[in-house]
Protein backbone atom coordinates (compact mmCIF):
# COMPACT_ATOMS: atom_id res chain seq x y z
CA UNK A 1 0.00 0.00 0.00
CA UNK A 2 1.56 3.02 -1.35
CA UNK A 3 1.51 6.42 1.62
CA UNK A 4 -0.99 8.90 0.63
CA UNK A 5 0.40 12.90 -0.09
CA UNK A 6 -0.97 13.48 3.68
CA UNK A 7 1.36 10.79 4.77
CA UNK A 8 4.12 12.17 3.26
CA UNK A 9 3.77 15.22 4.60
CA UNK A 10 2.80 13.93 7.77
CA UNK A 11 5.99 12.21 8.23
CA UNK A 12 8.64 15.32 6.77
CA UNK A 13 7.00 17.02 9.78
CA UNK A 14 7.46 14.29 12.10
CA UNK A 15 10.93 14.11 11.13
CA UNK A 16 11.83 17.34 10.73
CA UNK A 17 10.61 18.72 14.41
CA UNK A 18 12.45 16.34 15.68
CA UNK A 19 15.71 15.98 13.54
CA UNK A 20 15.63 19.51 10.77
CA UNK A 21 15.89 17.07 8.24
CA UNK A 22 14.17 18.34 5.38
CA UNK A 23 12.07 15.42 3.69
CA UNK A 24 8.66 16.53 1.15
CA UNK A 25 7.24 14.88 -1.58
CA UNK A 26 10.07 14.65 -4.03
CA UNK A 27 11.75 12.00 -1.22
CA UNK A 28 8.38 9.99 -1.37
CA UNK A 29 10.20 6.55 -2.62
CA UNK A 30 13.08 7.10 -0.11
CA UNK A 31 10.34 7.65 2.48
CA UNK A 32 8.09 4.72 1.89
CA UNK A 33 11.41 2.54 1.32
CA UNK A 34 12.42 2.63 4.17
CA UNK A 35 9.27 2.78 6.02
CA UNK A 36 8.30 -0.69 4.69
CA UNK A 37 11.73 -2.20 6.40
CA UNK A 38 10.92 -0.30 9.53
CA UNK A 39 7.30 -2.24 9.47
CA UNK A 40 8.89 -5.73 9.02
CA UNK A 41 11.27 -4.86 11.88
CA UNK A 42 8.54 -3.57 14.00
CA UNK A 43 6.41 -6.77 13.31
CA UNK A 44 3.52 -4.29 11.70
CA UNK A 45 1.05 -5.56 9.09
CA UNK A 46 2.00 -3.12 6.62
CA UNK A 47 3.28 0.73 6.20
CA UNK A 48 -0.27 2.09 7.13
CA UNK A 49 -0.32 0.29 10.30
CA UNK A 50 2.88 2.00 11.31
CA UNK A 51 1.83 5.63 10.15
CA UNK A 52 -1.28 4.86 12.23
CA UNK A 53 1.04 3.54 15.28
CA UNK A 54 2.50 7.47 14.87
CA UNK A 55 0.13 9.15 14.29
CA UNK A 56 -1.74 7.90 17.51
CA UNK A 57 1.66 8.67 19.38
CA UNK A 58 3.81 11.21 17.34
CA UNK A 59 6.23 12.29 20.53
CA UNK A 60 6.61 8.36 21.55
CA UNK A 61 8.95 5.67 20.23
CA UNK A 62 8.05 5.31 17.19
CA UNK A 63 9.14 8.49 16.55
CA UNK A 64 12.34 8.16 17.01
CA UNK A 65 12.46 4.57 15.45
CA UNK A 66 10.95 6.59 12.34
CA UNK A 67 13.70 9.44 12.30
CA UNK A 68 16.53 6.84 12.97
CA UNK A 69 15.17 5.12 9.50
CA UNK A 70 14.79 7.81 8.01
CA UNK A 71 18.62 9.22 8.19
CA UNK A 72 21.13 8.34 5.72
CA UNK A 73 23.91 5.80 7.16
CA UNK A 74 26.14 5.99 4.60
CA UNK A 75 30.24 5.69 5.57
CA UNK A 76 33.32 3.82 4.82
CA UNK A 77 37.36 3.83 6.02
CA UNK A 78 39.11 6.92 4.74
CA UNK A 79 36.27 8.21 2.90
CA UNK A 80 37.04 10.45 0.37
CA UNK A 81 40.51 9.89 1.10
CA UNK A 82 42.30 13.95 0.94
CA UNK A 83 40.51 15.15 4.73
CA UNK A 84 42.25 12.22 6.16
CA UNK A 85 45.70 12.84 3.97
CA UNK A 86 45.46 16.43 5.75
CA UNK A 87 44.97 15.44 9.04
CA UNK A 88 47.74 12.37 8.92
CA UNK A 89 50.31 15.05 6.76
CA UNK A 90 49.71 18.22 8.24
CA UNK A 91 47.42 18.72 10.77
CA UNK A 92 47.97 16.12 13.65
CA UNK A 93 51.45 16.71 13.26
CA UNK A 94 51.29 20.45 13.90
CA UNK A 95 48.89 19.89 16.47
CA UNK A 96 51.46 17.44 18.47
CA UNK A 97 53.61 20.37 18.48
CA UNK A 98 51.15 22.99 19.87
CA UNK A 99 49.63 21.32 22.28
CA UNK A 100 52.67 19.42 22.76
CA UNK A 101 53.03 21.32 26.75
CA UNK A 102 49.06 20.35 27.74
CA UNK A 103 49.37 16.83 25.62
CA UNK A 104 45.98 17.05 25.23
CA UNK A 105 43.84 16.17 21.78
CA UNK A 106 39.88 16.47 21.32
CA UNK A 107 38.37 15.11 18.18
CA UNK A 108 34.68 15.35 17.40
CA UNK A 109 33.33 13.42 14.59
CA UNK A 110 29.51 14.40 14.64
CA UNK A 111 27.44 12.35 12.99
CA UNK A 112 29.24 9.43 12.94
CA UNK A 113 26.96 6.77 11.45
CA UNK A 114 28.50 3.13 12.38
CA UNK A 115 31.74 4.54 13.49
CA UNK A 116 34.31 4.08 10.35
CA UNK A 117 35.03 7.83 10.58
CA UNK A 118 36.77 7.95 14.19
CA UNK A 119 38.30 4.71 14.20
CA UNK A 120 39.70 5.70 10.58
CA UNK A 121 40.97 8.72 13.32
CA UNK A 122 42.23 6.91 15.66
CA UNK A 123 44.15 4.31 13.34
CA UNK A 124 46.03 7.92 12.39
CA UNK A 125 47.05 9.05 15.67
CA UNK A 126 48.07 5.37 16.61
CA UNK A 127 50.35 5.73 13.88
CA UNK A 128 51.98 9.22 14.57
CA UNK A 129 51.59 8.71 18.57
CA UNK A 130 51.37 4.93 19.18
CA UNK A 131 51.01 3.92 22.72
CA UNK A 132 52.71 6.99 24.52
CA UNK A 133 50.70 7.05 27.88
CA UNK A 134 51.52 11.18 28.11
CA UNK A 135 49.03 12.25 25.50
CA UNK A 136 44.90 12.62 26.53
CA UNK A 137 43.74 11.84 22.96
CA UNK A 138 39.70 11.90 23.29
CA UNK A 139 37.49 10.69 20.56
CA UNK A 140 34.05 11.91 20.41
CA UNK A 141 31.30 10.06 18.10
CA UNK A 142 28.04 11.38 18.05
CA UNK A 143 24.77 10.50 16.46
CA UNK A 144 21.14 10.97 16.23
CA UNK A 145 21.11 7.32 16.02
CA UNK A 146 21.50 5.16 18.59
CA UNK A 147 21.63 1.62 16.79
CA UNK A 148 24.53 3.36 14.81
CA UNK A 149 26.21 4.27 18.51
CA UNK A 150 25.80 0.78 19.70
CA UNK A 151 27.45 -0.32 16.26
CA UNK A 152 30.61 2.29 16.73
CA UNK A 153 30.97 0.53 20.59
CA UNK A 154 31.05 -2.83 19.24
CA UNK A 155 33.91 -1.76 16.31
CA UNK A 156 32.28 -5.18 14.33
CA UNK A 157 32.21 -4.69 10.93
CA UNK A 158 31.78 -6.97 7.54
CA UNK A 159 33.52 -7.97 5.13
CA UNK A 160 31.86 -5.62 2.55
CA UNK A 161 32.54 -2.67 5.35
CA UNK A 162 36.03 -3.74 4.95
CA UNK A 163 36.65 -3.45 1.83
CA UNK A 164 35.81 -0.14 1.63
CA UNK A 165 39.06 1.84 2.28
CA UNK A 166 40.90 0.16 4.97
CA UNK A 167 43.96 -0.87 3.88
CA UNK A 168 45.27 -4.40 3.97
CA UNK A 169 47.96 -3.25 6.69
CA UNK A 170 45.94 -1.11 8.99
CA UNK A 171 43.59 -4.05 8.93
CA UNK A 172 46.43 -6.81 10.19
CA UNK A 173 47.68 -3.71 12.68
CA UNK A 174 44.48 -2.75 14.29
CA UNK A 175 42.06 -5.88 13.66
CA UNK A 176 40.82 -9.20 14.88
CA UNK A 177 38.58 -11.67 13.45
CA UNK A 178 35.23 -11.97 15.07
CA UNK A 179 33.74 -14.85 13.33
CA UNK A 180 33.26 -13.70 9.80
CA UNK A 181 33.43 -10.22 10.56
CA UNK A 182 36.28 -8.50 12.09
CA UNK A 183 36.38 -6.21 15.43
CA UNK A 184 38.36 -3.58 15.77
CA UNK A 185 41.30 -3.68 18.51
CA UNK A 186 40.63 -2.78 22.18
CA UNK A 187 43.32 0.27 22.18
CA UNK A 188 40.74 1.98 19.32
CA UNK A 189 37.93 1.16 20.84
CA UNK A 190 38.63 2.54 24.43
CA UNK A 191 40.25 5.43 22.53
CA UNK A 192 36.62 6.70 21.39
CA UNK A 193 33.51 7.69 23.35
CA UNK A 194 29.77 7.90 21.81
CA UNK A 195 27.07 10.28 22.50
CA UNK A 196 23.37 10.78 20.85
CA UNK A 197 23.45 14.13 20.09
CA UNK A 198 20.89 15.91 17.82
CA UNK A 199 22.70 18.69 15.85
CA UNK A 200 19.64 20.31 15.44
CA UNK A 201 19.23 21.04 19.09
CA UNK A 202 21.02 23.16 21.63
CA UNK A 203 24.73 20.88 22.08
CA UNK A 204 25.60 20.04 25.58
CA UNK A 205 28.27 20.80 27.24
CA UNK A 206 31.52 19.59 25.75
CA UNK A 207 35.30 20.09 25.64
CA UNK A 208 37.07 22.43 23.63
CA UNK A 209 37.86 21.02 20.52
CA UNK A 210 40.70 20.76 17.83
CA UNK A 211 39.33 19.43 15.38
CA UNK A 212 35.84 18.68 13.99
CA UNK A 213 34.34 16.09 11.46
CA UNK A 214 31.13 17.46 10.32
CA UNK A 215 31.06 16.30 6.72
CA UNK A 216 27.50 15.17 4.10
CA UNK A 217 25.53 16.64 7.38
CA UNK A 218 24.47 19.84 6.52
CA UNK A 219 23.13 18.74 3.04
CA UNK A 220 20.17 17.63 4.72
CA UNK A 221 19.37 20.91 6.79
CA UNK A 222 17.52 24.28 5.60
CA UNK A 223 19.95 27.59 5.61
CA UNK A 224 18.92 28.79 9.31
CA UNK A 225 19.15 25.21 10.70
CA UNK A 226 22.88 25.06 8.74
CA UNK A 227 23.51 28.44 10.33
CA UNK A 228 23.27 27.75 13.89
CA UNK A 229 24.71 24.55 13.64
CA UNK A 230 27.74 26.29 12.48
CA UNK A 231 27.55 28.80 15.20
CA UNK A 232 27.26 26.54 17.69
CA UNK A 233 30.25 24.56 16.13
CA UNK A 234 31.98 27.57 16.37
CA UNK A 235 31.61 28.06 20.31
CA UNK A 236 33.06 24.21 20.80
CA UNK A 237 36.15 24.71 18.57
CA UNK A 238 39.43 26.13 19.77
CA UNK A 239 40.12 29.15 18.06
CA UNK A 240 43.31 27.50 16.20
CA UNK A 241 41.06 24.42 15.51
CA UNK A 242 39.93 22.75 12.21
CA UNK A 243 36.66 22.18 10.48
CA UNK A 244 36.39 19.23 7.91
CA UNK A 245 33.23 19.44 5.82
CA UNK A 246 31.76 17.34 2.51
CA UNK A 247 33.17 17.67 -0.67
CA UNK A 248 29.68 19.34 -1.28
CA UNK A 249 29.36 21.89 1.35
CA UNK A 250 30.71 25.28 2.15
CA UNK A 251 30.36 27.98 4.68
CA UNK A 252 29.79 30.16 1.83
CA UNK A 253 26.93 32.72 1.92
CA UNK A 254 25.37 30.64 5.15
CA UNK A 255 28.21 31.60 7.93
CA UNK A 256 30.91 34.32 6.62
CA UNK A 257 32.97 33.76 9.84
CA UNK A 258 34.83 30.78 8.75
CA UNK A 259 37.68 30.87 6.69
CA UNK A 260 38.02 27.98 3.82
CA UNK A 261 41.72 26.75 3.55
CA UNK A 262 43.30 23.67 1.52
CA UNK A 263 45.65 21.28 2.68
CA UNK A 264 46.68 19.89 -0.27
CA UNK A 265 43.51 18.78 -1.98
CA UNK A 266 41.16 18.69 0.52
CA UNK A 267 39.59 21.74 1.96
CA UNK A 268 39.31 22.64 5.62
CA UNK A 269 37.91 25.57 7.98
CA UNK A 270 39.08 27.85 10.46
CA UNK A 271 37.43 30.45 12.46
CA UNK A 272 38.42 33.94 11.38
Amino acid sequence: MSLSGADVDFIGQVVRARSAIVLDRSKEYLIESRLVALARERGDASVADLVRALRANPNGPVRDQVVEAMTTNETSFFRDGHPFMALSNTILPDLLVQRGRERSLNIWCAACSSGQEPYTIAMLIQELIGADPSWRVRLLGTDIDTKMLNRTKEGIYNQFEINRGLPAPLLVRYFARHGMNYQVDPRLRSMIETKFLNLAEPFPPMPQMDVVFLRNVLIYFDIETKREILKQVKKVLRPDGYLFLGGAETTMNIDDSWERQTIGRAAVYRPR
